[in-house]
């Protein structure tokens, strides 16, 4: 139907759902705990090849601990990735400790290994190194990990990899969110599986998933009574959602397929258009492709990213400019930024001149092709304009 809403990244079911839902309800396991949660997280742990697991309400909760596992606190410095979603640098805040934001880098829109090293540098010459650098793998791409992983160990540096959007991708045939100390997914409702709101903390060090899962139940010590010694939060993910976790984990490689499938009709029906360029995919890496996300030189197709999203939001379509870059953000004012060179910070020219197109699995043949043909009309209506002009 031309006036129904196409949405950037909805939430797509199998249809197995339902009976793990079921389950959960006639065993009455309701609460944040249950063999649903168990059974996801050693799934999970399998998937991308770590000893254990942690279920969570979210991915920004398994960034939390992950940070609090590493004993970061007030004073202490942490790297991060500055073009991502908010998300990545709250937690930092939330240890009383300082972000420092790391630009972006053109072969993946991530983690620019030159920025990441003249901050260690620099850093390192103050006697000031970072406690931890959370790396983001954007928009389903990984980051140039053996560049990152080299700097970081030399510097003894350890990393959370942040791979919220990054499930099912492959780095070297290696699975994203297996590289750091520890690793974070997302499964919120716009992610390639959801389980509604949830997350999870993976790594190959036992002893700390488990003072992780510790710290998620509210830090409760072993006692007849209720007992606490030390502050914890109320982090653990439902056997519910739990539930809705292992169905979608059932048919996470057809998603990944699905989504692959609509980032190269994109491609192929838009990547020739004069100014417009694709994000890339880093040669030895398989990207989930969570969003197509592509750029737009205004000085070539003489139409701005604002005035495409406009017109696309007229039509009925959700489509977005990437992440604005922390470094920009109001919250993080003042913040230290170092940018990918002296002249050049590619975070904020991927802000401006990037857009994300819907891109859920769900999404039909039809459905895309209206996507298209509206994307091509902001394009040749700016054409017209600038002839009538």
């Amino acid at each position: 139907m031309k006036n129904s809403k196409i949405y950037l990244s909805p939430p797509h079911m199998s249809g197995n759902e339902r009976d793990l839902i079921k389950e959960a309800f006639e065993t009455n396991w309701i609460a944040p705990l249950g063999p649903h949660v168990d059974a996801f997280e050693r799934e999970v742990a399998s998937f991308v090849g770590k000893k254990a697991a942690v279920a969570v309400v979210s991915g920004t909760a398994a960034i939390h601990l992950s940070l609090a596992l590493l004993d970061i606190k007030s004073g202490d410095k942490v790297f991060c990735s500055s073009l991502t979603f908010v998300a990545s640098a709250n937690p930092i805040l939330y240890q009383g400790a300082e972000p420092v934001f790391i630009d972006s880098e053109p072969d993946t829109w991530n983690m620019s290994p030159q920025a990441l090293e003249r901050a260690m540098e620099e850093y390192y010459l103050q006697n000031n190194l970072p406690k931890a650098v959370i790396v983001v793998n954007l928009y389903g791409q990984s980051a140039k990990m053996d560049e990152i992983i080299e700097i970081c160990d030399r510097f003894e540096v350890p990393i959370v990899e942040d791979a919220a959007e990054s499930f099912g991708s492959t780095f070297k045939g290696k699975p994203s969110g297996s590289f750091g100390k520890y690793g974070v997914f997302s499964f919120n409702g716009n992610k390639i599986i959801t389980t509604s709101g949830g997350g999870m903390l993976v790594s190959d060090d036992e002893e700390a998933i488990e003072r992780a899962r510790f710290l998620a139940t509210q830090a409760r010590d072993q006692a007849s009574h209720y007992q606490h010694s030390q502050m914890g939060y109320n982090y653990r993910m439902s056997n519910i959602l739990a539930g809705l976790g292992i169905a979608q984990l059932q048919v996470l490689e057809l998603r990944v397929a699905a989504r692959r499938k609509i980032f190269n009709r994109y491609q192929k029906e838009l990547g020739a258009l004069p100014g417009v360029t694709f994000m890339p995919e880093l040669e030895q890496t398989k990207t989930n492709r969570w969003l197509s996300t592509l750029t737009i030189d205004e000085e070539l197709t003489s139409v701005s990213v604002k005035q495409i999203l406009t017109h696309l939001e007229k039509n009925y379509i959700e489509a977005r400019q990437v992440w604005k870059p922390l470094h920009l953000q109001p919250l993080f004012e003042g913040n230290k930024y170092f940018p990918h060179s002296i002249e050049e910070s590619i975070s904020d020219n991927l802000f401006d001149t990037g857009i994300c197109l819907p891109s859920g699995s769900s999404l039909t043949e039809d459905d895309q092709t209206r996507v298209i043909e509206q994307f091509k009309e902001a394009l040749q209506n700016a054409v017209v304009n600038q002839v009538v002009l």
